[in-house]
């Protein structure tokens, strides 16, 4: 029998069900929400790989990430750029580079890049407390910050890099530049947009039934954003959406705590025992989020780590990488729980931001159920910071 998820799930969310497939040799309407995720997606993928972006906006810019800089992109970089190239950095970091305090409420701050600084080791440097070195000479603020500068950064991080990158602004001819080196264009508006439209827009693309350990009666339901193969999942135990209120979790991903059994978090028994207690109940939905390192992905929680382990507190430590205490998207989570027929639930959370996320989204969250698990003599000062500085219920 055919499935009418998967069905659905092959168009897009503005498609109809009824649209008609172009004729042949036509050119197909683009969707505008599609045609914004995909100008992201191509870029913070350029961004990845070091190859130059062009950012347009009240200051159209040419960014580069520092993380990925090399003599290729440096040079393609400087082929687009009008005058000195600057450094977006977030102002904790900036305040370690320069070791002296930046101006608060600031969203980023631009430092003066001199022929010296631009070096890639040397940039990686700047952009990474994990990697820091003596520097050729001392970084001076810049006069201006782009007006973008935050959007700059906001799409440095999309891509999962340090939030740190080379800007300047762009050549006259620096069109006609970029398209000789095949370099994408990105409106601001697109990148400032892209959490809420990614989020809204995801679809179910598959599903199976995956009996587990002590939930024999569980199936897992993929989820993507169109044009996109960040894969969000939810696993199902019984009928949650015959429950006037499952049991629901919101559990992001972590392959540390949830494959590795590591003893730094308490992810692991977090996950487990909620799937333990979902079949107790008789149902459940726990929608596994790929949003790593409370968002800013494994790469960059491996280096908040290290920066653990150098005395920082878990907050302390995203914040000195230049991410903000938590990048996660609940709007994500909303969305999935709406496809799937799920409108009120029992969030399993010791986590009140979770609780008024969800609400704000339209979730009715009829009530929260505690879900701590005791310190392993590790991962006891982990759990400290999350009650006193994130503010999570653990008694």
């Amino acid at each position: 029998m055919t499935n009418p998820h998967l069905r659905d799930a092959d168009r897009t969310p503005a498609e109809p069900a009824d649209a008609v497939a172009p004729a042949a040799g036509a050119a197909p309407t683009p969707d505008p929400a599609v045609m914004r995720l995909r100008d992201v997606h191509r870029a913070a993928a350029d961004l990845r790989r070091g190859t130059p972006v062009l950012l347009l906006g009240a200051e159209s810019l040419v960014l580069l990430p520092a993380e990925t800089a090399g003599a290729r992109g440096l040079a393609e970089f400087a082929a687009l750029a009008e005058g000195p190239p600057l450094l977006l950095l977030a102002p904790v970091r900036t305040a370690a580079v320069l070791r002296r305090p930046v101006g608060p409420n600031v969203p980023a701050v631009a430092l003066q890049m001199t022929s010296a600084l631009l070096d890639p080791t040397v940039l990686m440097g700047l952009a990474d407390p994990t990697a820091e070195q003596l520097l050729p000479e001392e970084p001076q603020l810049a006069a201006h910050c782009p007006a973008d500068a935050q959007a700059a950064l906001a799409l440095v991080k999309l891509a999962r890099l340090l939030p740190a990158a080379l800007a300047a602004p762009l050549r006259a001819d620096a069109a006609a530049r970029a398209a000789i080196l095949h370099l994408l264009t990105v409106p601001v508006e697109e990148v400032l947009a892209y959490p809420i439209v990614a989020a809204a827009g995801l679809v179910r693309v598959a599903e199976a039934q995956v009996p587990l350990d002590g939930a024999p009666d569980a199936r897992v339901v993929a989820f993507r954003a169109p044009d996109s193969g960040i894969e969000h999942l939810a696993i199902l135990v019984g009928r949650p959406d015959a429950a006037e209120a499952p049991l629901t979790r919101l559990h992001s991903e972590c392959f540390t705590g949830d494959l590795l059994g590591s003893l730094r978090c308490d992810c692991g028994p977090q996950l487990r025992g909620a799937i333990q207690r979902m079949a107790a109940d008789g149902s459940g939905v726990l929608l596994y989020l790929a949003q790593e390192g409370r968002g800013i992905g494994l790469v960059n929680k491996l280096r908040a780590y290290a920066m653990q382990d150098r005395g920082l507190d878990t907050l302390d430590a995203n914040r000195a990488l230049g991410w903000g205490a938590d990048e996660r998207n609940f709007l994500v989570a909303a969305t999935m729980l709406h496809a799937l027929g799920i409108g009120a639930i029992r969030l399993l959370t010791n986590n009140p931001d979770k609780v008024a996320a969800m609400t704000a989204c339209g979730i009715n969250v009829v009530s929260r159920e505690q879900h701590a698990f005791a310190p392993n003599g590790v991962n006891d000062h982990y759990l400290a910071t999350k009650a006193e500085r994130f503010g999570h219920l653990l008694d």
